[in-house]
């Protein structure tokens, strides 16, 4: 009998104290609420538009699209490959002109048909007068090969710039987004018979990991 009364007080303490924590405990999901779309789509804005922005001069789809922070990172791309196929020019115009002079000869005539290329690079020629032709041509070889390339990093960020113009106004154009987003992660294992002396499974341990958009 003592034993059955002690029971139900304690059954009758912790229906009191859970009727005491729902009535303090707000209602709904601890989790935040889902706030509204960041924005819906826009059958206005066209995808075009800003591509052909894009082609005509980097930077003016994603002021198109709003997404003006984009631009320094667009320009500081450009400026870099720009600089350097300029730097690369310049190298490659000195030593093809140092190649040229040393293969006709003395240069330093008047009566020399590379005599305008001399005093244009006289101070280089002097300097470089003792270096062996291959090593010149080599280095005019060099210059040319990175200014090449230079030349074609100016092109493709040029081409990611439209693409990624287009992609944003794809984005604004047709999709709307927001914030829910469901995780799923379902752990896995799975048993892989190993032929060998032994003969023992092992089991590769997994972990998979489902995004639901809704």
């Amino acid at each position: 009998m003592f034993l059955w009364l002690s029971t139900l007080a304690f059954a009758a303490v912790a229906q009191t104290r859970a009727d005491s924590l729902s009535k303090r405990a707000p209602s709904g999901s601890f989790a935040p609420p889902i706030k509204e779309k960041r924005y819906h789509p826009d059958s206005t804005h066209r995808p075009h538009t800003a591509v052909m922005r894009s082609l005509f001069l980097p930077g003016l789809g994603q002021l198109y699209n709003h997404r003006w922070w984009k631009l320094p990172i667009i320009y500081s791309g450009l400026g870099f490959l720009g600089a350097a196929t300029i730097s690369n020019q310049k190298q490659y115009n000195k030593y093809s002109a140092l190649a040229i002079l040393q293969r006709d000869g003395d240069p330093s005539s008047p009566k020399s048909r590379n005599y305008a290329l001399y005093q244009k690079h006289k101070t280089d020629y002097k300097y470089f007068k003792d270096v062996p032709r291959d090593q010149i041509n080599g280095q005019a070889n060099y210059f040319q090969r990175f200014r090449d390339l230079s030349i074609l990093g100016v092109l493709a960020c040029w081409t990611i710039n439209t693409l990624d113009a287009y992609i944003d106004a794809k984005f604004i154009n047709s999709f709307s987004v927001d914030n829910n987003l469901s995780i799923n992660p379902v752990s896995d294992a799975g048993g892989k018979p190993v032929y060998a002396a032994n003969s023992m499974n092992i089991f590769n341990p997994g972990l998979k990991i489902t995004f639901v958009i809704r």
